[in-house]
């Protein structure tokens, strides 16, 4: 849970409206409505913070003004970062605290600092010494945020357990001249020297027409920096490009169809607006063997936006390729699909005569001892005896039951299907 000191001003403002109206109500001038007993704390701006090299450290630049009109007995200065930084050595009127990432939070490193002193109005304080702020090695365009409060801040839910400083404690010194302020927390950029090496993993696939197989490819962020995209900016996306001649049974979880760009390209996402120094994201698709395509090959590839830190541009393309074994086609769509399943065919004849095909989503025939290929197996079976080269017998109406059965129980996984697909859209 965050908490906002200009919201808190802002519940001030109103309530101090409210009460000049009551005031004007019963005929008391305006000007009897002095807020002085809530104190008003404000911070001095802080430049953006450039420049940085991993390893080293930084001041932090604080000024404390009190704009209200009763002196202030104690002051709190808050410190927020993200997790390209952390605190050098901490003084003993401080305390540090670390909170993990969730919901669309990123980590931070924390440190609250309390001044048991008075504030005079109308007069700028900083601290005798600045508090130190480190760069780490994964740094690269972190935030430095700084808010300053009247009482002990509320710690967020998922904070650790404040540690205290061991370094002499400090204190708030008078300043000479005026010093503009600003109202609420002072958000400041800080930005290193570092470099991160986004790259994408292609994949191999083989099989025979009508078989169903899985394709994995992945994004890494090879480092060392991690990486913090604006909060204008989405999550970063990969587009992967299915190779000719295969349809998408199921799609992975973070993908969805790229508008646009015709059938079989899938726009692909990460979970949050920044990716971790060596994250690896995966994405999983089922695809069918429709037909065998000469030089086949599909592509997973990074967005073509600026991506000044990422300097080898080598791997931010890869090759998916399909080396499929045997030939014909099983008259489905290629390269597409609706990403939850493809569709079969069971025509064919199956009489009497040898020499008969089947088609079951590929191409094979059936014979007096011969074998039968069904689409997604490549394999086998072989059905021998009277009975196959005849078509007659006492055995002839069990083998008609059966095949209904057979095609009574595809029908059923066919509608388990396809509500599973609804399920997933």
């Amino acid at each position: 849970m965050s908490f906002s000191l200009s919201g808190l001003r802002t519940s001030r403002t109103a309530v101090g409206a409210l009460s000049a109206a009551a005031l004007l109500a019963l005929g008391a001038a305006p000007a009897a409505v002095a807020d002085d007993t809530v104190p008003d704390l404000f911070l001095g701006d802080i430049a953006p913070i450039d420049g940085v090299k991993p390893g080293s450290s930084f001041d932090v630049p604080v000024t404390v003004t009190n704009k209200g009109l009763k002196a202030v007995d104690k002051a709190w200065v808050f410190y927020s970062v993200t997790r390209g930084l952390d605190f050098a050595a901490l003084p003993s009127n401080c305390a540090a605290h670390h909170v993990v990432s969730y919901d669309e939070m990123t980590e931070k490193s924390n440190v609250v600092c309390e001044f048991d002193q008075e504030l005079e109005p109308e007069v700028g304080y900083v601290l005798e010494k600045p508090l130190a702020v480190k760069a780490l090695d994964r740094a690269l365009s972190d935030n430095l945020r700084v808010s300053v409060w009247s009482y002990d801040p509320p710690l967020d839910e998922a904070a650790t357990k404040p540690v205290q400083g061991t370094a002499p404690a400090v204190k708030l010194v008078e300043r000479s001249g005026e010093s503009d302020v600003v109202d609420g927390p002072v958000e400041v950029p800080v930005t290193s020297d570092n470099t991160a090496d986004f790259k994408v993993a292609g994949a191999h696939l083989k099989g025979r027409v009508g078989d169903t197989v899985t394709m994995d490819v992945n994004f890494t962020n090879a480092g060392p920096a991690w990486v913090l995209r604006p909060e204008a900016k989405p999550p970063l996306r990969v587009a992967v490009k299915i190779p000719a001649g295969m349809s998408v049974v199921k799609t992975d979880g973070f993908c969805s169809a790229k508008a646009g760009s015709g059938p079989g390209v899938y726009s692909c996402g990460t979970a949050q607006r920044w990716v971790d120094e060596g994250l690896v994201t995966g994405y999983t698709f089922k695809l069918k063997i429709n037909k065998k395509v000469a030089g086949a090959k599909g592509s997973i590839a990074l967005p073509d936006e600026s991506r000044p830190f990422d300097v080898n541009k080598a791997n931010d393309k890869a090759d998916i390729t399909l080396d499929v074994t045997g030939g014909g086609s099983t008259g489905g769509s290629t390269t597409g699909g609706s990403g939850t399943g493809g569709s079969s065919s069971s025509g064919g004849s199956t009489g009497g005569s040898t020499g008969g095909s089947s088609s079951t989503g590929g191409s094979g025939s059936a014979s007096t001892g011969g074998s039968a290929s069904t689409g997604g197996t490549g394999g086998s079976t072989t059905t021998g005896g009277d009975l196959a080269s005849t078509g007659s017998g006492p055995a002839l109406p069990l083998a008609g039951a059966a095949a209904a059965a057979v095609a009574a129980g595809a029908a059923t996984v066919l509608v388990v299907r396809r509500r599973r697909a609804q399920s997933r859209v």
